[in-house]
């Protein structure tokens, strides 16, 4: 309670604080906590087990490869081109996730432009203000906003702004999948990981219709992760994929541990793939800095992402799945059994928020 507390109080006084002070003090909490974690960060040896009955990916590839985007503001918006252009030059495609209610307006010429060219376009929260999550009943309002903007842009996925999350209240939203966990993330404002680096399934409780505020509900509890109903065809009601990212978010890597090379990004890639398991990274536009770009502290090189694409091309050729979110889900839906579905390591949490 006390952690929930303090979060809601930091996402209230958040748009008071200067950017410079907000990144300084993620610095300065980030080296203790690297120290820490660094027995589970970025590898967690645990989540690499395969739930129990794996049929492994499509193809017989090793492992799938899932690049996201979650665009926070204007500057990002305006990169969404240049990013899916690198992207296309080197033979991958992606899912931008963008905020229906922030700053910016997601003009229908580029989604449209998007999907044209093989992209996937998601729903990234609402106001990504951190409020989402402030009460069960709020959530059940912003729900029916939050699913017509997945009706009018065709989008079957969601993830959370700073991946807060309360996975059983994603029930009310009509998705195939969401990407609001990780693997092991010390850094994130929730810090408890999902525990695995595959999909997993999370099933509506019995008896829990949409928008319901059942006890558990209005507690905030999570759900055990429960099997797949016996049908798939209507796995909106039944219940919805998750994916965890397994790569560390570039905003972590970049500005706030100020890595000057991917060199982690390629070796948790390594052992993602050793494992067989989902490789997801989740690089936001908006701290890009391309070629041209006048450098900035709230910027990295975007030649640190193209030397991640340039590894995955050419030493993993034939090996991995490219596969866009919704695929995952697709695929994970159709063969994850009741006895293959994992239960995280622990439920998700509150804990100090990020800047």
């Amino acid at each position: 309670m006390r952690a929930t507390l303090t979060r809601t109080i930091y996402y209230a006084l958040k748009p008071l604080l200067p950017w410079p002070v907000r990144l300084a003090a993620r610095r300065f909490v980030a080296q203790r906590t690297r120290r820490n974690h660094a027995a589970t960060w970025p590898i967690d040896e645990a989540a690499g087990r395969p739930p129990a009955n794996w049929p492994g990916w499509p193809d017989g590839r090793k492992f799938a490869l899932v690049l996201t985007h979650d665009v926070e503001g204007s500057k990002g918006l305006a990169n969404c081109r240049k990013l899916a252009e690198l992207e296309m030059e080197m033979g991958f495609r992606s899912s931008f996730n963008f905020i229906p209610e922030g700053e910016y307006t997601l003009p229908a010429e580029l989604r449209q432009w998007l999907v044209g060219n093989g992209f996937e376009v998601g729903v990234h929260d609402l106001h990504h203000d951190g409020r989402l999550f402030w009460s069960r009943r709020r959530f059940v309002h912003n729900s029916k906003k939050i699913n017509g903007y997945l009706h009018d842009w065709g989008a079957v996925g969601f993830r959370a702004g700073f991946m807060l999350r309360q996975l059983d209240w994603y029930h009310d939203l009509n998705i195939d999948y969401d990407a609001s966990t990780f693997d092991t993330d010390p850094f994130e404002p929730q810090p408890d990981g999902a525990g695995t680096i595959f999909p997993f399934w999370v099933g509506r409780p019995p008896g829990a219709g949409a928008g319901s505020l059942n006890k558990d509900e209005r507690s905030g509890a999570v759900s055990s992760i429960l099997p797949l109903p016996s049908s798939t065809g209507d796995q909106r009601r039944a219940g919805y994929v998750e994916l965890p990212y397994t790569l560390s978010q570039d905003s972590t890597l970049f500005l706030v541990l100020r890595e000057t090379t991917s060199e982690i990004w390629l070796r948790k890639l390594a052992w993602v793939a050793g494992k067989g398991g989902m490789a997801m990274v989740n690089v936001h536009p908006d701290y890009l800095a391309f070629a041209g770009d006048s450098p900035r502290n709230t910027s990295f090189p975007a030649s640190y992402y193209r030397d991640l694409l340039r590894h995955v091309r050419d030493d993993y050729s034939g090996a991995y799945w490219p596969a866009l979110p919704r695929e995952v889900a697709n695929f994970a839906s159709q063969n994850l059994s009741a006895a293959s579905a994992p239960r995280p390591a622990s439920a998700p949490s509150t804990s100090d928020p990020r800047s």
